[in-house]
């Protein structure tokens, strides 16, 4: 920065000095030529012929001022020079200004200087100034395919949201998986004046399948070739990024860069930062060809409407024909050919500094393109060892990207001030209905909540589940906070289905659980887990948003509805799918109940069989599931009869009954309105029963709760009068709503409330 700073204190200098240096010396003779106050020509002929009082001294004078006044002008055509000089060899490295203006560093536009191979430097243009408007709309386009790309993608968007001060256009290049996930956390996201589109990748694979490519990539990784086919036909310009960039600055300064294009230059790239082209890393190493080091193709600026004027299409296929002739297959995928286009099409590129992509890549010479932080703008982590990548600074980004992985993605829903934005249908609502909120309703915060949209990322770790053929699957439904990770190894030992789990984290949370995953070989193990993280926000557990979540996203045609405390007994995965046959579930309104026990022991020898369970009961090593405390809410259940029941057995709903069930899928959602402790199950068996299904209780299933300390909500419930007061208030209000949609029928909940 003192480097910086300095040569623009020259260059300051030497520009006053041009200025100022002729003034001052024509000042200096314009007062030479009074002479007792007349002015005095500066011609000695004009002298001559109107002053008698010309002396031969004065005429040496005036030669002497005329010598003088040439030796300055030499002088400042000599500085003229070395201001041209200057400019041609600034400072290194400039940050560009964040407001509307933008100061943006020259890369190379010489198609002459390419074809020499010349590195450009990261000099600066101080005469033209791109203009980015205020409200103009930045397009980005991204291909991203399965379920790491899409957590790579969210930190990605968030370091561009972090400093962008322009509109949005996201154009995502997506498998089906890829889309559901981003498809769903920009919905439930809700930033302002950002739009994403997406494009089917599925669909692209025949355009690029008939090029081999060795990179992990994969044929993902050729995509970008594609786009002028692929983006709509009116885009004229575009910043392509990989998934694994992480921007240091307005995204603008980049767009920025486009007016600098000349002539033919239509494709905008950083150098390759290391000698992969040149074919020097190893012996018998053959690359693509190149120019010179090559380009990385990690960060684009592609002039769409000029590229396909070009028939850009027809240019890329056929240098990937003959060069794969020679070379068989791609190395580093869509980099290979585009390097290939550029080798004998040089007037293509305009070169960016280097800054615009610092690559984090093996052998990488990244350390030449940043003296200080301020120069750095965007962090290309383009290794296959990601943050693991040596490098001598690489502490700096890894904490640089971390800050990013770990951001709050809510804060990142500000508005852009002063700009237009589209309609947003769902965001327009859900203004409507929390106006129609009273604020000083004292149950405010409880009623906002149902409201609330959490931004939620679906399967943030990868999922892999087939079906069986006899849809008779089962997944286990449940949900949870950061307290209770401990629970899923255990789970996952007991139930060997599909399960669907919804956990209410923060980013730092969620990134704590994805480091806790990675490094359990149980959960690593299973594929067929389904990992949603619903974001956390406001002040309540949405524990039925949260349920909802994890039973709307399934695979499977049966859902078992339990909670995370509840290990389940060895086995009863394939004895729920008998169960399913059994009871014909397919065609009937039935829910089936697993009846619930739990220990107060946090070491538990887990019982194999039911003799073995009734042994534990009966020695009180085990209990029937809150007998203690709330024994309403499984008393229905008939303990008692299931003892020695061999055969499933049907009871009837009544008051605060709470049962664990399995249902079939399209089951009623759970009632959002209960957050936190309290009612929140109760609603949703009360509607099972509304909806006319038969509860009927397997004589050979069971689950046991495991101990935990008291959760944040339960003791909010017990030391708030306030917290019970609202309680009572929605559940009044739910049994209303009730009686509105099931009517008659409906009757017998107020009765039975008012009975209890």
């Amino acid at each position: 920065m003192l480097g910086i700073c300095r040569g623009r204190r020259k260059f300051l200098a030497a520009s006053l000095t041009l200025l100022c240096i002729p003034a001052i010396t024509w000042i200096y003779l314009f007062a030479g030529s009074f002479e007792d106050g007349k002015p005095v020509s500066l011609s000695p002929l004009e002298s001559q012929a109107h002053s008698p009082r010309y002396t031969a001294s004065s005429q040496r004078e005036r030669e002497s001022l005329e010598v003088r006044v040439r030796e300055v002008e030499e002088e400042n055509r000599s500085l003229r020079r070395q201001l041209s000089l200057a400019q041609g060899q600034g400072p290194a490295q400039r940050r560009g200004n964040h407001s509307k203006t933008y100061s943006m560093e020259e890369g190379t536009g010489d198609s002459e200087n390419l074809r020499a191979g010349i590195v450009a430097g990261n000099s600066s243009e101080c005469g033209q100034q791109p203009v980015v408007e205020k409200c103009e709309t930045i397009h980005v386009a991204i291909v991203c395919a399965g379920y790491n790309a899409s957590r790579d993608v969210v930190t990605l968007v968030k370091s561009v949201l972090f400093h962008r001060r322009n509109p949005l256009h996201f154009h995502l290049i997506a498998d089906s998986i890829a889309e559901q996930i981003l498809a769903t956390l920009f919905q439930t996201w809700m930033v302002p004046a950002v739009r994403v589109d997406f494009y089917n990748a599925d669909e692209l694979k025949s355009e690029v399948s008939w090029i081999p490519n060795k990179h992990y990539s994969g044929i993902y990784g050729l995509m970008k070739l594609v786009l002028t086919k692929t983006l709509p036909a009116n885009l004229e310009r575009v910043i392509v990024l990989d998934t694994d960039i992480t921007f240091a600055t307005d995204i603008a300064e980049l767009w920025a860069v486009f007016h600098k294009f000349k002539g033919q230059q239509v494709l905008g790239l950083v150098e390759n930062q290391s000698d992969w082209y040149l074919g020097n890393l190893w012996k018998n190493h053959r690359p693509w060809p190149a120019l010179g080091r090559g380009y990385n193709t990690g960060v684009i600026l592609l002039l769409l409407d000029k590229l396909r004027k070009m028939k850009w299409e027809q240019m890329w296929r056929l240098t990937a024909e003959r060069e794969l002739m020679g070379m068989l297959s791609t190395s580093l995928a869509d980099q290979d050919i585009f390097n290939a286009v550029i080798k004998q099409n040089p007037f293509l590129v305009y070169q960016l500094p280097c800054f615009w992509n610092v690559q984090l890549s093996d052998h990488t010479r990244s350390e030449q393109c940043y003296r200080d932080v301020s120069d750095l703008k965007v962090i290309h982590w383009n290794s296959p060892k990601k943050l693991r990548v040596k490098n001598k600074h690489v502490e700096f980004f890894r904490n640089l990207y971390l800050t990013f992985l770990e951001y709050d993605g809510n804060l990142l829903r500000r508005e852009l001030f002063g700009c237009p934005s589209e309609t947003d249908v769902n965001s327009e609502n859900l203004q409507k209905q929390l106006s129609e909120l009273d604020e000083d309703d004292l149950c405010y915060e409880f009623r906002r909540e149902r409201f609330t949209v959490h931004r939620t990322h679906l399967y943030f770790l990868h999922y892999e589940f087939e079906p069986a053929a006899d849809n008779t699957d089962v997944t286990l439904v449940a949900q949870l906070s950061m307290d209770r990770l401990q629970m899923l190894e255990a789970i996952c030992k007991h139930w060997e289905g599909p399960i669907s789990l919804a956990l209410y984290l923060s980013d730092a949370e969620a990134q704590q659980f994805l480091r806790y995953a990675q490094g359990s070989e149980v959960l690593m193990s299973r594929h067929n887990v389904g990992y949603h993280i619903v974001y956390k926000e406001g002040q309540f557990y949405p524990v039925n948003l949260l349920r909802n979540v994890a039973m709307k996203h399934i695979s499977t045609p049966y859902v078992f509805l339990s909670d995370i405390d509840f290990l389940p007994m060895y086995g009863l995965y394939e004895y729920l799918r008998k169960s399913v046959i059994q009871l014909d579930l397919a065609n009937t309104k039935k829910a089936m109940i697993v009846p619930a026990f739990e220990t107060l022991r946090y070491r538990l020898s887990f019982p194999k069989s039911k003799a073995e369970l009734l042994s534990m009961l009966d020695m009180g090593t085990l209990f029937t599931f809150r007998y203690h405390v709330w024994t309403k809410g499984h008393a229905p259940t008939n303990f008692a009869k299931w003892r020695t029941a061999t055969m499933p057995y049907r009871v009837e709903w009544e008051a605060d009954f709470e049962p664990y069930v399995v249902v079939r899928r399209d089951c009623p959602e759970y009632d959002r309105r209960f957050v936190g402790f309290g009612w929140n199950k109760v609603a949703h068996i009360m509607e099972l029963d509304a909806q006319e299904y038969e509860f009927i209780v397997l004589p050979n299933a069971y689950m046991i709760h495991m101990p935990h300390a008291p959760s944040f909500d339960i003791t909010k419930f017990r030391s708030n009068k306030q917290y019970r007061i609202c309680l009572k208030t929605l559940k009044e209000e739910f049994q209303q709503d009730m009686s509105r949609r099931y009517g008659f029928a409906a009757l017998k909940y107020l009765t039975a409330e008012n009975n209890s």
